[in-house]
């Protein structure tokens, strides 16, 4: 059996996964209580608020609702897998055969069409630009030196699963409405 069952007590297969049975508000309350940078920042930060952080560049950027909405749910496949590092992703060839296609469905459940390559570019140059500021932030290293340009001012400081939770639902309601 490959199924997990999600807060909203959703029985879902993340290797065959049913558009159907993806919910935002599983990926909300999942993402806000995954921890970024495998637990190693100095403070909680959870996937969530990088989410809503990368939303929020994308909007200031001057990124359509679309984009912004890509932005907002870059990472929800990992409400349904976790959150794995970038070096040890890299090495796993079977967890991107997976991570992939569940991302595209998250995507294609929400977005009216599919990303085309040039959003997708965006979406993970916001990605990218924002895990620069994170690191420096929490770590004073550079990732990459020099910090790349954001233009919305992120927000680092903790806050509650479940307002951070709500924030997202809240987020999410207003792209799609």
């Amino acid at each position: 059996m490959s199924e997990i069952m999600t807060s909203t007590k959703k029985m879902f297969d993340p290797l065959r996964p049913n558009t159907d049975l993806i919910d935002m508000e599983d990926i909300a309350h999942a993402l806000s209580m995954l921890c970024r940078a495998n637990g190693h920042f100095r403070s909680f930060y959870s996937v969530a608020q990088h989410s809503i952080n990368c939303m929020k560049e994308a909007k200031d950027r001057g990124y359509s609702e679309r984009i912004q909405l890509a932005c907002l749910l870059h990472d929800a496949s990992e409400a349904y897998l976790s959150d794995v590092t970038r070096p040890v992703k890299a090495e796993l060839p079977q967890y991107k055969r997976i991570e992939e296609p569940l991302q595209e469905a998250i995507w294609n459940q929400f977005l009216a069409e599919p990303l085309d390559e040039q959003e997708k570019r965006m979406v993970f140059q916001v990605d990218d630009d924002s895990l620069a500021h994170e690191f420096f932030h929490f770590t004073g290293m550079k990732l990459v030196d020099p910090l790349p340009r954001l233009w919305a001012e992120p927000n680092y400081e903790f806050e509650s699963f479940r307002q951070t939770e709500e924030e997202m639902l809240g987020l999410f309601r207003e792209l799609t409405d």
